[in-house]
């Protein structure tokens, strides 16, 4: 299900695109005839998860807003070198003014989702959820977090309003694991879960028995991680327990046996490279 803000996307469309094109795209004024007609296509230029068709579309649409994409594929959905992803025919000003931005996000967003399907894919039989972080591209928050559930991964908390995750830092401030749990319950109320980052026992055991509500296992080895997933389904079996840190393909499967509910991944944002798509344009 797409949870795109239509506004908050337009938004920031309409800020790129005054970055790209700011007094105006002297190219193609100097080069085209104004209100000639041309037609663009998307292709795809090697295998990939498509995601981001929306936000291509509305960069045309914010220059003119009789623009549309018509797709032939879904976003989530996986394709092979070669196949046409998306065409749009309008004011020939209008889709060269527009190529680089679509084609920045739609690559962009398409190398987080194969990325992600790749993940998704390495646990695929066991409990273990992929899940994405704050390590997004400042701005595209929104965009790369959709791009990773459109490609079968999950939303970590979207922003620091968005949920309590104790982490190493607030521990030493806080004064200790227990501390840092208590005072976060008392002020957050009932409606929020708790989650504490822990990496030794004595922590997880104390974090527990003060109430969190989610263990996150963090930089822990798949054998390590085993261990104090089996001590704390003893304290408290209903934990939620994540794992973080060192995650790559290949070891995610190990950290998913090992029995975590879920597995966060800095890479599926971070480090996602941008995926080959080619706009070809022709008179219209």
């Amino acid at each position: 299900m797409s949870w795109l803000d239509e506004g908050a996307l337009f938004s920031q469309i309409g800020a790129f695109l005054s970055e790209d094109l700011g007094r105006g795209d002297i190219t193609t004024q100097a080069c085209v005839k104004r209100n000639a007609h041309a037609r663009g296509r998307f292709v795809a230029k090697e295998p990939m998860t498509v995601a981001g068709l929306e936000a291509a579309e509305s960069v045309f649409a914010t220059l003119d807003s009789q623009q549309q994409l018509e797709s032939f594929v879904s976003d989530g959905e996986e394709i092979e070198a070669g196949k046409v992803i998306a065409r749009t025919n309008g004011f020939a000003d209008v889709l060269l003014a527009g190529e680089r931005l679509a084609l920045n996000l739609l690559q962009r967003l398409s190398g987080i989702a194969t990325l992600t399907r790749q993940f998704v894919r390495a646990v695929e039989g066991t409990n273990a959820a992929v899940v994405d972080t704050r390590k997004t591209t400042p701005g595209l928050r929104m965009l790369e977090k959709y791009a990773v559930q459109a490609a079968g991964g999950r939303n970590h908390r979207f922003g620091l309003d968005d949920g309590v995750l104790i982490k190493d830092n607030h521990i030493a401030l806080a004064g200790g694991v227990g501390a840092a749990v208590r005072r976060a319950k008392d002020s957050v109320g009932h409606l929020h879960k708790i989650e504490v980052e822990v990496s030794k026992e004595n922590d997880l055991r104390e974090a527990i028995e003060e109430g969190a509500d989610i263990l996150l296992l963090d930089n822990l080895s798949p054998e390590e991680t085993a261990r104090l997933v089996s001590v704390a389904r003893g304290l408290a079996p209903a934990v939620l327990l994540e794992s973080s840190g060192g995650i790559t393909l290949e070891n995610v499967r190990a950290y998913a046996e090992a029995g975590v509910d879920l597995i966060s991944v800095g890479a599926l944002t971070h480090s996602a490279r941008a995926v080959d798509i080619s706009f070809k344009i022709q008179p219209g």
